[in-house]
């Protein structure tokens, strides 16, 4: 058994999910499975030629590739619980099908895993289109001092605003100034991590997973900013600097975004008794 399982949920993106299976090929971790679900309703994404290729180069070093075309969609979460369900490994790596990621990447989140026994490890997404555009507004960060601890984060309270160092480059531009290098990452507190997040699998699955699907009309979003959430209540949870994981900045495949998971559903960290 692999000790990640690298979960994909895909939608109508052959050719960007192509290119972030290559950068999976160039990872110097090597141990972990990849696991794809296909929702593209008008072709199978995973058997074009260059989904093929990648997924080849992949099996040819050692990892094993499992896809599913997974239909009819019942939004977002419920594909992720899907994916989650196919899951053995003691750790699942959520990754956007639209990213370019750093060769040590996986084997950085790794290793802050292992020494941080929290819920989550993320990286964020750098738009690199945005390199030029420097927005020192938005760039205020928190580094923990010492463990991960857990930590509500709600709504409407200053610790909601951290999302924003995870806007356009802001935290390449953080990592730069700072000079923080792949061989000495440091962890930051955050709201959230969209796109390449590496989850403690018993406890993602301890605080309910995503079946709160069921509870949500079919366009709906905010489903990993409230796993996240109800996991820093009970677990913690961080970023990670450098992020080494680039967006492919395509437009977004759930462009009806007003059904927003967390403001609609609870924060239930501790077998109800906290809601935020």
């Amino acid at each position: 058994m692999a000790s990640i399982d690298v979960l994909i949920p895909t939608y109508n993106r052959a050719a960007a999910l192509a290119v972030t299976l290559t950068s999976l090929c160039a990872q110097s971790f090597q141990d972990f499975r990849v696991i794809i679900s296909d929702q593209t309703e008008e072709y199978s994404a995973v058997e074009t030629g260059e989904v093929q290729a990648a997924i080849r180069v992949l099996q040819v070093h050692g990892q094993e590739v499992q896809t599913h075309r997974h239909l009819p969609r019942r939004g977002i979460a419920e594909q992720r619980q899907f994916l989650l369900d196919q899951a053995t490994a003691p750790y699942v790596l959520y990754l956007d099908d639209d990213l370019i990621l750093e060769p040590w990447l996986i084997g950085n989140l790794w290793r802050m895993m292992q020494e941080q026994d929290c819920g989550f490890v993320g990286s964020a997404m750098i738009g690199l289109s945005f390199r030029t555009d420097v927005r020192p507004q938005q760039q205020q960060i928190e580094f923990w001092q010492g463990a991960v601890q857990p930590e509500i984060v709600a709504a409407n309270t200053p610790q909601w605003n951290r999302y924003q160092l995870h806007n356009a480059a802001n935290v390449y531009h953080v990592q730069q100034q700072l000079q923080i290098t792949p061989d000495q990452p440091r962890l930051y507190r955050v709201a959230w991590v969209a796109g390449c997040i590496l989850y403690n699998h018993a406890k993602l699955r301890d605080v309910g997973g995503f079946e709160f699907w069921r509870e949500l009309p079919l366009n709906h979003c905010g489903e990993d900013v409230l796993v996240q959430l109800r996991l820093l209540a009970q677990y913690g949870g961080c970023g990670m600097l450098p992020s080494g994981a680039y967006h492919q900045e395509l437009p977004t495949t759930i462009p009806d975004r007003h059904i927003d998971a967390p403001h609609l559903l609870p924060i239930l960290p501790l077998a109800g008794e906290i809601h935020a």
